[in-house]
């Protein structure tokens, strides 16, 4: 099993210089992968959540890249109906080739509704859109020339050069039904953020093994992003993944590795007023880190 990160891309303080000093502390102490977050209108209920400035995943994951050697960058998660599908394969594509193979597309369908209507998408079909979207990218990175039928982005016989070399990893979040039958039509790996422990165990898993041998395909691997939030001892019915004594967390990570997890992503952030220097995340996660199993 492999540890990865999430890179904090946004909030106050954060800098070009900041987010360097994540990937190199990232690559420095052995994580596999940093994930970056995805925001493209900072509505009212996205600064809520995720203050300003907000740093574009793409433009991010290719200076990053350019500084490191090792470290993998991925999406957590990218929201698939913001963004023309021709658009994002072709960046994808790129980013592929500059961070020779070192990217993995993280997907989702958001949950901002003002944020939609600031884009003009409508909130009520991200699902089909991004189930749309989502096998356009694919297909795109597949094949020299690509068509779509749409509805929502119609295209034919559009040229997709350069595609990568080898197809992106492709992780799909949410916890619903419709996203684990995504991940099972389109997902190399399964991405649930900051899952509760009985419920990915007992309920999340069980759906995604039987939804895979409906459709008679093996089940995605399992790649969940959950916190680094050592406290107190908790009940487990009130906490996530990651939250909790050191010993709940010794555990978690043991039974994601039971479950076959590939990756577990560590996440520090809590809230916009909870929000401790960079320095001290490092340490948690350093901590965090030496319970793996």
């Amino acid at each position: 099993m492999k540890l990865g990160l999430n890179l904090l891309n946004y909030g106050p303080g954060t800098t070009p210089e900041s987010l360097l000093s994540w990937a190199r502390f990232a690559e420095g102490s052995g994580f596999a992968l940093a994930t970056i977050s995805d925001h493209l209108a900072m509505t009212p209920e996205v600064q809520a959540l995720y203050p300003v400035p907000f740093y574009d995943p793409f433009t991010t994951i290719t200076w990053l890249a350019a500084h490191t050697t090792r470290l993998e960058f991925a999406t957590s998660v990218l929201v698939l109906p913001y963004r023309h599908p021709l658009q994002t394969a072709r960046v994808g594509a790129n980013l592929a080739h500059f961070s020779n193979g070192r990217f993995v597309l993280g997907v989702g369908s958001g949950w901002s509704e003002q944020e939609y209507a600031a884009l003009g998408v409508p909130f009520d079909r991200r699902g089909a859109i991004t189930d749309e979207y989502l096998a356009a990218i694919v297909d795109a990175w597949s094949n020299d020339i690509t068509s779509s039928p749409g509805p929502y982005a119609p295209y034919d016989e559009i040229h997709t050069g350069p595609r990568p070399d080898r197809r992106p990893p492709v992780w799909v979040g949410g916890a619903g039904r419709a996203a684990i039958r995504r991940a099972i039509r389109h997902g190399d790996a399964w991405h649930p953020i900051n899952p509760h422990p009985h419920w990915l165990r007992d309920k999340g898993m069980p759906m995604l093994r039987t939804a895979a041998a409906e459709a008679g395909v093996a089940a995605p691997t399992l790649c969940p992003r959950i916190r680094a939030h050592p406290t107190g001892k908790l009940a487990d019915d009130d906490r996530v993944l990651g939250e909790g004594s050191l010993d709940q967390i010794r555990s978690d990570l043991t039974g994601l590795a039971e479950l076959g997890a590939e990756y577990v992503v560590l996440d520090t952030y809590i809230s916009p007023d909870v929000r401790r220097t960079a320095e001290e995340d490092w340490r948690i996660l350093e901590q965090v880190a030496a319970l793996e199993p």
